[in-house]
């Protein structure tokens, strides 16, 4: 549906993208990014991405799919790799994957960009906000931040994933993160 809006949002995995992306075609002309070189292993990002395919044809939504460069994105967060999770670790991470999205939107010309990281209880929205600002003023697109998590936002992901036959992953993606939930599941007996 043409709104006469564009946003380009960059999403992170099919999962939480089930809800934010009808939730923004009510009023934008929505195009998905999907930059995740976070994602580890590989297999795991080939099945996001996959899903990412699956969940923007479902939803009518047009997807560019973005490099799959982990080497400059070990490169950004390294530093901060002995850190848990919601710490300068994940802020770096929000940072590297903005910076990459605004500039795609301003090379598209696709004047707005937002992120389905919201959308997770596990994400820091005052830095999410705060990040893609200022990434946005660097790159010259604005970005909308929104909590989608609000309003039942995260519920209703959960819904549509289920709804959908999407995998919900107990990790966001990197390695650090995959290893956390490694030990969590470990501490649980299985």
């Amino acid at each position: 549906m043409n709104h006469g809006r564009s946003i380009l949002v960059h999403a992170c995995c099919a999962s939480c993208s089930c809800y934010v992306f009808p939730h923004l075609a009510a009023t934008y002309d929505v195009t998905a990014y999907f930059y995740n070189p976070n994602i580890h292993p590989e297999r795991e990002y080939l099945l996001r991405l996959d899903e990412m395919r699956r969940i923007a044809g479902r939803c009518g939504v047009r997807l560019i799919e973005g490099d799959y460069r982990t080497l400059r994105w070990w490169k950004e967060i390294w530093r901060y790799r002995h850190l848990p999770e919601r710490s300068e670790r994940c802020f770096a991470c929000y940072r590297h994957r903005f910076e990459v999205s605004a500039r795609k939107a301003a090379e598209l010309g696709i004047p707005l960009f937002t992120s389905t990281l919201s959308v997770s209880p596990h994400k820091v929205f005052d830095r999410i906000a705060a990040i893609g600002a200022e990434a946005g003023l660097a790159y010259g697109a604005a970005f909308l931040a929104e909590d989608f998590k609000k309003r039942d936002g995260f519920r209703k992901s959960v819904e549509g994933a289920r709804e959908h036959g999407l995998t919900r992953q107990d990790y966001c993606g990197c390695l650090m993160s995959l290893e956390e939930a490694n030990l969590r599941r470990a501490a649980r007996g299985g």
